[in-house]
């Protein structure tokens, strides 16, 4: 049963940043929070429950999986199990479709709430037209490359920062005998090694253009143009020898296949994305190869530029409060609870994936993406560019780097290309 908190208000009211965090709740409180998202085991939530049970002995906590999430989700939240708090994307911000994930969400920005807000990447924050804040991160994504620091130190090679060293790296492996240098998969255009090497790369030849941007959300076809720079690029970096396509075709997927291969030990950078990054830990069991001869390995950027690399800072998950809970003030206190450096880095540390704090050199597997400067560091978030825009690249991308386009056919098609 669901036990409604309207008699019990806030005892006092602490920021987060406040040495740690202090209850404002009275603790002997009972009630039941469902958190709702897609994953189908939430394993590093479930502990942040348990941490938060410290304070709140008698709040029971739980995790709720919806089967196909994106779809679903609206018609949750109207129904009558709708969850306390719940997984949001800002993808879904401005579709009508999503619009039922946007309405139930509170107002996280509300100074009421006692938020600490400071503590989080303020470029991977939801900016809404309204001013207001529907969801925030508690995890964060990138895209590079994971890079086998043990195969380095063995040939006498220093992990790559601009291009030209990229290129003199890989040759210097092929040299050695390592047929591709840089691996990953490369059978769907969605995970491809051609969209999560350039991705970033495009973002910065428009992240200062706003009339390039507004073209480029607006499937307008002349804004084909502005992807041109990023589809020579993935041509030259083909014809580099960074990576060799007939030996990335022999992976099977963009998970397990990507992490197993990296394990066995011969790959001295594998692109994937955070996502992936973050089922190595787990997996380093199931490789024979790894326990046989293990190695140390870690996160990176690829430097596509002579610039150096960038860093593309996005948001993996975000959460909301439904504003309808019957549990409110229990739902703020946990979500008060959750969004500090502390709890947010250990969530991270525990899901593999990166934290959306300001520091990052507390985890080791991305903190060279902490030595990024700030002026290549990207964020979608802060320019604007949309998920449709993103589709299309991504088509024009992959159509050129698996030869099934010219670079004119990939810009003449830019927003006719299907879903």
């Amino acid at each position: 049963m669901l036990l409604g908190l309207t008699a019990c208000g806030p005892v006092k009211q602490e920021t987060a940043a406040d040495e740690g965090f202090k209850p404002s709740l009275d603790t002997s409180l009972s009630c039941h929070i469902n958190v709702a998202g897609g994953y189908d085991n939430f394993e590093a939530l479930e502990a942040e429950f348990d941490r938060f049970n410290n304070y709140y002995p008698n709040v029971e906590l739980m995790f709720t999986k919806i089967d196909d999430y994106n779809n679903m989700i609206g018609t949750v939240l109207n129904g009558n199990d709708a969850p306390d708090i719940y997984v949001n994307y800002s993808w879904m911000y401005g579709r009508e479709q999503y619009q039922s994930s946007i309405d139930h969400a509170e107002d996280l920005a509300d100074p009421a709430l006692h938020f600490d807000l400071d503590c989080i990447r303020s470029n991977i924050i939801l900016n809404t037209d309204d001013g207001k804040l529907p969801m925030v991160p508690v995890l964060a994504n990138t895209y590079g490359m994971l890079v086998n620091n043990s195969l380095f130190e063995k040939e006498g090679l220093r992990v790559p920062t601009t291009y030209q060293e990229l290129v003199e790296v890989c040759d210097a492996f092929r040299k050695k005998g390592y047929e591709s240098p840089m691996m990953g998969f490369i059978n769907e255009e969605t995970t491809s090694v051609f969209i999560l090497s350039i991705y970033p790369y495009f973002c910065r030849t428009v992240a200062e253009d706003a009339e390039a941007v507004k073209k480029l959300n607006d499937l307008d076809p002349s804004a084909g143009e502005y992807m041109r720079p990023s589809l020579e690029k993935i041509v030259q970096f083909l014809n580099d020898g960074c990576v060799n396509p007939d030996v990335c075709a022999e992976i099977e997927n963009n998970y397990d296949a990507v992490i197993l291969r990296f394990f066995e030990g011969d790959v001295p950078m594998m692109i994937c994305s955070g996502d992936t990054v973050s089922g190595t830990k787990k997996r380093e069991s199931r490789s024979e190869a790894f326990i046989a001869s293990p190695f140390t390995y870690a996160f990176a950027p690829i430097p596509m530029s002579d610039e150096g690399a960038y860093f593309l800072d996005v948001p993996n998950l975000q959460f909301s409060v439904n504003k309808d809970s019957e549990n409110l003030d229990m739902a703020n206190e946990f979500m008060r609870f959750l969004i500090t450096s502390e709890e947010l880095n250990e969530m991270a540390q525990k899901k593999g994936l990166m934290s959306p704090t300001k520091d990052l050199s507390f985890n080791s597997m991305y903190a060279a993406f902490g030595d990024v400067p700030k002026e290549r560091i990207l964020s979608p978030e802060e320019f604007g560019l949309t998920d449709d825009a993103v589709i299309q690249l991504r088509k024009a991308v992959y159509g050129v780097g698996t030869g099934a386009m010219t670079i004119d056919e990939a810009v003449a098609g830019y927003g006719s290309f299907a879903p």
